[in-house]
């Protein structure tokens, strides 16, 4: 998982979080989180498809949003690179 955001004082300003899988020697994005256009929004992956359209998953404030993001990713980062692998 990369976790990358920037903040003003205390308030999440942006964010991108992105689980990463090492397959057959090369670093594929399965998922990423991000703040870039104001909102909590996911990008799912696959390995066919590549990048799949926006959803927002979260209705709180960016910061709420990257703590969930993380939060869901270490929750469920098996499943997600499982459904990566088969799509």
């Amino acid at each position: 998982m990369n976790v990358d955001f920037t903040t003003d004082r205390q308030d999440v300003t942006n964010y991108s979080i992105v689980l990463l899988v090492e397959e057959d020697e090369q670093i594929e994005t399965v998922r990423v989180y991000d703040g870039a256009h104001g909102e909590n929004e996911m990008h799912r992956y696959s390995r066919q498809g590549g990048k799949q359209a926006a959803e927002v998953f979260h209705r709180g404030t960016l910061g709420e949003g990257m703590r969930s993001a993380i939060e869901t990713i270490e929750r469920g980062y098996a499943v997600m690179i499982e459904g990566w692998r088969t799509q």
